[in-house]
């Protein structure tokens, strides 16, 4: 049974174990490069199928609206089954529940490819989704248990560079599908990637226990908390249509989702049972500050990636095989760096770390504000690589601090809770911004200087993420 989150000290989470500083043996290696191909698949899934979204609409005869719920739908799905991704680890085990979702995610994507209408198709989508929702909190919770906190940035410091190029190589790929084959092969592209990993997963897996076997699901807070992060979801999502926040079914969507989040908080606050995200663990300084970090970094730094190929687009009018290409600056930049961050982070402050890395990403994004003036071609790549290197430095002291907080037999709920954060927070700073564009575009003569406005409001957005970045702690216990 999961220890009340107040009763427990971080400092006793993890016993020292200098071995596990000086080496990473080959079988946890090997475990995270499979694991690290659930992340791959979603995010490649999310970056090629908004690439075909036309062919879509044009082959199954629907309007956009419909269409655009293929992405809706999928996005709502993730967001209502994710809270589950710690009960299920602690009650089914973790292997057997990363496989399940892999599993789910491959099924759903061979029937998208299958789909013979709008509706179908959306429907095979909320599969993908309740598959891609659980997939990276499981492996996440899966590594920081395996690893311990020790290990943990180091490891995610390797593995994480694949993840970096799947925003590039998703456009690249989904143009070369929408040029040459049908769109169903966005969707038949993942089913043979799924199922070697579904292959070497069996072989390579830790079997793990069932840590909470016999904790009961918390009902109620599942149905307020999994019905509330998707109307809170779904209201940001829809926010960037005519009327923005003010219109009607955002104002409902949003207060319905808030009414429903605070209704969850008193049943987890005051509950005798396990809730789905132990809300006691916020107690913990380090906890709070890592987490609430993820929330801004994901509001501020990683939805302002949604501008970068919209500009290239609308305004350079580049092909999205093109806008892709141009984004591997950035994905570089992240590469070179994250992996001597996540080695740095275990021998100096990850406070440093994390103001540093923010800092860069703030300095590569100050160009992009001068998108009026039609910066060189130069300085913006240039910019990329600073933001890219900015995002690199974060990734894995971020993590670890997350992890470092909490018990082992706490990381799928800490997992849970860490994961959800981020997704609220991509998805208020993507409204923001796309709200801030469109409103810019309707009254500005030329869209660069639209484009350049609504990087400023990324700036400010992003000066936000210093205020937990500078509570980080000097040391990750």
């Amino acid at each position: 049974m999961t220890t009340p989150a107040s009763t427990v000290h971080p400092t006793a989470i993890h016993p020292a174990q200098p071995a596990d500083t000086e080496r990473l043996d080959p079988a946890l290696l090997k475990m995270g490069a499979v694991l690290i191909f659930g992340a791959i698949l979603s995010v490649l899934d999310g970056t090629i199928v908004n690439v075909g979204i036309d062919s879509v609409v044009r082959d199954l005869h629907s309007p956009l609206a419909a269409v655009q719920w293929v992405a809706t739908g999928y996005l709502l799905a993730v967001s209502m089954v994710m809270p589950l991704s710690g009960w299920a680890t602690e009650r089914f085990g973790g292997k057997r529940m990363w496989m399940i979702s892999v599993a789910l995610f491959v099924g759903g994507s061979a029937l998208c490819g299958l789909a013979w209408s709008t509706p179908a198709l959306i429907a095979f989508r909320v599969v993908q989704g309740i598959g891609g929702g659980m997939m990276q909190p499981i492996g996440q919770a899966m590594m920081a248990q395996a690893a311990g906190p020790s290990r943990l940035t180091r490891v995610m410091g390797l593995l994480v560079v694949p993840i970096t190029f799947a925003p590039v190589l998703g456009p690249l790929l989904g143009g070369v599908i929408v040029a040459n084959l049908d769109w169903r092969w966005m969707f038949y592209v993942n089913v043979p990637i799924g199922i070697a990993t579904l292959v070497a997963a069996a072989r390579v897996l830790p079997a793990g226990g069932r840590t909470g076997a016999r904790n009961r699901l918390d009902v109620l807070g599942l149905a307020l908390l999994s019905p509330g992060l998707a109307a809170l979801v779904y209201g940001f999502a829809t926010a960037g249509e005519p009327g923005g926040f003010g219109a009607p079914k955002v104002v409902l969507a949003l207060a319905l989702g808030v009414g429903l989040l605070a209704g969850y908080a008193a049943h987890a606050l005051r509950g005798r049972g396990i809730p789905l995200i132990d809300l006691r663990l916020f107690r913990r300084r380090q906890f709070a500050v890592a987490t609430g970090s993820s929330f801004l970094l994901g509001a501020s730094m990683y939805s302002s990636m949604l501008l970068l190929p919209l500009y290239y687009e609308q305004v350079e009018h580049a092909s999205a095989l093109r806008a892709g290409l141009l984004l591997a600056p950035q994905a570089l930049g992240t590469a070179l760096v994250v992996t001597l961050a996540g080695r740095l982070a275990a021998r100096i402050s990850p406070r440093r770390i994390m103001v540093c890395g923010i800092g860069l990403s703030l300095a590569g994004t100050v160009a992009f504000t001068q998108l009026g003036a039609h910066p060189a071609g130069w300085l913006l790549v240039a910019s990329l690589v600073l933001r890219g290197i900015g995002l690199g430095a974060t990734m894995a002291p971020g993590m670890g601090a997350v992890y470092a907080a909490v018990e082992r037999h706490e990381a799928p709920r800490a997992a849970s809770a860490l994961n959800v954060l981020n997704r609220v927070g991509g998805s208020l700073g993507t409204a923001v911004l796309v709200v801030v564009l469109q409103q810019n575009l309707d009254t500005a003569a030329d869209p660069a200087v639209a484009f350049g406005t609504t990087f400023w409001w990324a700036l400010g957005l992003s000066l936000l993420t210093l205020i937990p970045a500078a509570m980080f702690p000097d040391r990750v216990r």
